[in-house]
């Protein structure tokens, strides 16, 4: 990963600059979701959030992102045990899959970035627990947000909540500040001791990113040098929003232009 180390504190003219990628980003994720169907490819999905992109005149940071290869895509769609970073092609998906879409979104300099996962029909009860946990670890992790506390308590809010489900939080993989660059300071795991770390202050902007597996928190890469596996083949899941910190607390950027989010779990 090419990391800025630097924080970058925002105005609120910036952070309005932030919310209308979110927006965007947000949108272009509804529709690869909306695509989302037994039988399509993962490509397909990708092209749907793109063509969301090109409509607005906008780009995606994870094309061309500098790795074994330049990233050939505008998303990430990753399914099953891919945790991160599946690059889209001609796989299709079939019933019971879990599928997750990472998207980033340039809009006038700055960037947006978030991530969802949507089970593919009628999912397995194992399956829809994972990602029912993975949603609620982010809003968990959010709601500490707030200036004044430190990153060790988002991120201890995250795995004190994951790990009591019986599940596990990755370790080698983090979310991290956004702005003018896709990977800011600071890093923000997915573990860690409350009271610890930096101190979130107003003006920063950190997209958060709960990683979850069902049977370890160990990782491999695969020989395309790109997709993040779980080490035993187990079920992942992965969601992700870039959040404000502001004087009225955290300020979720990657919404729809009516506050919604692009997808989330409901019963089945």
């Amino acid at each position: 990963m090419v990391w800025d180390r630097q924080v970058s504190i925002k105005s609120s003219d910036e952070i309005a600059i932030m919310r209308k990628a979110g927006e965007i980003n947000a949108e272009a994720l509804a529709a690869a979701k909306n695509a989302i169907h037994p039988g399509v490819s993962t490509a397909e999905i990708n092209k749907a959030a793109e063509d969301v992109l090109i409509r607005h005149g906008v780009y995606s940071p994870f094309k061309n992102y500098p790795g074994p290869f330049p990233y050939p895509a505008s998303t990430t769609v990753s399914i099953n045990d891919e945790l991160v970073h599946g690059i889209p092609n001609k796989r299709r998906l079939k019933e019971g899959d879990i599928v997750s879409i990472d998207c980033g979104t340039v809009f006038e300099g700055f960037v947006a970035d978030s991530a969802i996962s949507v089970g593919v029909g009628q999912l397995s009860t194992e399956a829809y627990n994972l990602l029912k946990v993975t949603e609620n670890s982010l809003y968990i992790g959010i709601e500490q947000m707030v200036a004044g506390h430190r990153i060790g308590d988002v991120s201890s809010a995250i795995q004190q909540y994951v790990e009591s489900e019986g599940l596990f939080v990755t370790r080698e993989y983090t979310g991290h500040g956004v702005g003018r660059r896709m990977h800011e300071g600071p890093q923000v795991p997915n573990y860690g001791e409350p009271g610890n770390g930096m101190l979130l202050r107003k003006g920063m902007t950190i997209a958060l990113e709960p990683m979850v597996l069902i049977g370890t928190h160990v990782t491999q890469v695969q020989p395309d040098g790109w997709t993040v596996t779980s080490r035993d083949g187990s079920l992942t899941a992965h969601f992700e929003h870039s959040v404000a910190i502001t004087d009225n607390g955290p300020m979720i950027l990657t919404l729809l232009a009516d506050g919604t989010p692009p997808h989330q779990i409901t019963g089945q």
